[in-house]
C-alpha cells in the first residue's frame, strides 16, 4: 500500500515467495515455542486471498480486563483478515469479557490498525499511537477512553518527511526500556513530551536512528515465556542494525532472540512484531 513505505516489490515468482514466507514464518512460530512461549497458529484460508494475512496485530487486538477488540482497516484488501473462526476460538478458551467491534468504521473511512496503530504500555495503561492515514485521532481517543489508559498522540515521519504509518515502526515499549526513534518526531514539543512521558513511567529509552527504523529495530516485542521470563522478539536485520551499546543496554532487562525473515519484511514491509498478536485474556479451566 502507498502508506507504507517499507514494501519492495515483488522480484520472484509468487510461488517462491509464497514458499519462502511460509518457512520463515514455521521457523518463526516453532522458534518461540522452543523458547516457551505458548503460541497458537491460524492457516489462512484459500479465498479471498489475503497476501498480509501473517501479519494478524493490525486486525484483533486481547486486553487483560477481557476486551477483545477488531479494529478497521484502511487497505480493503486486508479487510478479509477479520474472521469470525479466530474470534470464536478465543471466545470459546479464553474469557472474552467484551467484543469491541470497531470495523463500521471502514464505511466512513476512519481507521486505526490495532497495535500497529497503537503501542500499549499495559503497566501503566499509557497507549501511544503516531497520526497518519491508518491511525485516525477520534478512534485512538475513544479505544483509550473505553480501556481507561492515558493517551499520547504525536506526528512522526520519515526521512523523507512522509508521515509514519504505523507506530510500531518507530517506538517499542517493553517493561523496562523504551526503543524508539526519536529523529522521527519533527516537533520539539512533541518530542520531548514523549521523552518525559516515557522516563516518568520508568522506561529507559533507546534512541535508534533513522536507518536502523528502516531495519525494523523498533519493530519487536517482548514476550513472557511460561516460566516468566522475558524475551525480545526481533528480526535479524533489526538485530544486525543495533549497535553493541544498544544490544548491551537492552539485554540488562531481556533476551534478545532475533529470527531471520527477510522475504516477510521486504515483501510484506512488516516485520517481528506485526507477525505477533499477543493474548493478556485470562484461559478458560479445561
Amino acid at each position: 500500500s502507498i502508506s507504507n513505505t517499507f514494501q519492495a516489490p515483488l522480484s520472484e515468482s509468487k510461488e517462491t515467495i509464497q514458499q519462502k514466507v511460509l518457512s520463515e514464518f514455521d521457523e518463526f512460530a516453532n522458534t518461540l515455542t522452543a523458547k516457551g512461549i505458548q503460541v497458537h497458529v491460524f492457516d489462512d484460508t484459500e479465498f479471498p486471498e489475503k497476501p498480509d494475512a501473517i501479519f494478524p496485530n493490525n486486525w484483533i487486538s486481547f486486553h487483560p480486563d477481557g476486551t477483545l477488540i477488531l479494529y478497521p482497516m484502511l487497505a480493503p484488501n486486508r479487510r478479509p483478515e477479520k474472521r469470525e473462526d479466530i474470534v470464536t476460538f478465543f471466545k470459546n478458551n479464553y474469557s472474552v469479557q467484551t467484543l469491541l467491534d470497531l470495523t463500521h468504521y471502514e464505511k466512513d473511512n476512519s481507521f486505526l490498525e490495532g497495535t500497529g496503530s497503537i503501542v500499549f504500555d499495559h503497566v501503566h495503561k499509557i497507549a501511544y499511537a503516531t497520526l497518519s492515514p491508518r491511525t485516525h485521532k477520534a478512534l485512538f481517543l475513544s479505544v483509550c477512553d473505553y480501556l481507561h489508559y492515558q493517551p499520547v498522540c504525536f506526528h512522526a515521519f520519515d526521512k523523507s518527511e512522509i508521515p509514519i504509518y504505523h507506530t510500531n515502526v518507530m517506538m517499542c515499549i517493553a517493561k523496562h526500556f523504551a526503543v524508539i526513534c526519536l529523529d522521527s518526531i519533527a516537533d520539539k514539543s512533541d518530542r520531548a513530551m514523549l521523552v518525559n512521558q516515557l522516563k516518568d513511567s520508568g522506561h529507559q529509552i533507546i534512541d535508534i536512528s533513522f536507518e536502523q527504523m528502516n531495519q525494523f529495530a523498533c519493530n519487536m516485542l517482548s514476550l513472557q515465556t511460561i516460566n516468566d521470563k522475558e524475551i525480545l522478539v526481533l528480526s535479524q536485520s533489526a538485530f544486525d542494525s543495533l549497535n553493541g551499546t544498544q544490544k548491551k543496554e537492552i539485554e540488562q532487562f531481556v533476551e534478545l532472540l532475533p529470527m531471520s525473515i527477510p522475504t516477510i519484511e521486504t515483501i510484506g514491509g512488516g516485520s517481528a512484531r506485526c507477525m505477533i498478536a499477543e493474548v493478556f485474556l485470562q484461559a478458560k479451566e479445561k
